[in-house]
């Protein structure tokens, strides 16, 4: 196994951070969703009842909800495979291709953009939220665990924690994955490093044979007789 290839382990060590993240999104708003009866609290508003004390609640898209529960299966999926996929490149000791890092640079950006939209939806969809309690409770935690919409049937006991959480998942997600966009970059340049080193030396052993006197078609003439002579002896 290829320990020494530090970029590769801090590849493969990426990819299990932001497997474990991926969940601290799913699973949060995943029982987000159960708890409020299929309702997704981001961006929702509305008004506080005087006759019952009870929210009246004008509730926002349940499409919030549901893409960052897709943004964070997608991220699941995807930092399985790319781990499987580097412990077996790290367990037969070799490294990825150039065309491999290229699609992981391509890929690691499109995800940043998903996870960038999807971590502003959390964060200013709960603050609408928070704004509506705090006209009632002295702050959004404390309300966690009120009646505040028999109507709906909703159970609000954990719901500051699970959106808590998500909070800290996707913003967490969103900086591992920038790393894992920088490695890739990373190891995109030492490709092209090692490119240029095989240009510069072939160039170079081009110019000491022309120093010597011989031109490249003369030494391979030259090598041709010599394997034509061994061959006919």
């Amino acid at each position: 196994m290829a320990l020494s290839n530090i970029l590769l382990l801090s590849q493969v060590a990426g990819y299990v951070v932001a497997l474990i993240l991926s969940l601290c999104i799913v699973v949060p708003m995943s029982m987000h969703q159960d708890e409020f009866r299929g309702h997704c609290l981001l961006f929702s508003t509305g008004i506080w009842q005087e006759t019952d004390g009870q929210l009246k609640v004008n509730w926002g898209s349940q499409g919030y909800c549901n893409y960052t529960i897709f943004v964070g299966v997608a991220l699941f999926l995807t930092s399985a495979i790319q781990i499987y996929r580097l412990s077996v490149l790290l367990y037969k000791g070799i490294d990825s291709s150039f065309l491999s890092a290229f699609i992981d640079v391509i890929s690691s950006l499109i995800l940043c953009g998903a996870i960038i939209i999807a971590a502003l939806m959390i964060t200013l969809g709960f603050i609408v939220w928070c704004e509506n309690m705090t006209q009632r409770f002295p702050s959004c935690e404390l309300a966690a665990g009120q009646a505040i919409d028999k109507q709906d049937g909703i159970d609000t006991a954990n719901f500051y924690i699970e959106l808590g959480s998500a909070q800290f998942g996707i913003w967490g997600s969103f900086a591992t994955w920038v790393g894992l966009c920088v490695f890739a970059l990373l190891k995109m340049c030492r490709y092209h490093q090692i490119e240029n080193m095989r240009v510069s030396m072939f160039k170079e052993r081009r110019r000491l044979i022309y120093e010597n006197g011989e031109s490249p078609g003369s030494s391979l003439g030259r090598e041709s007789t010599n394997t034509n002579c061994t061959i006919t002896e």
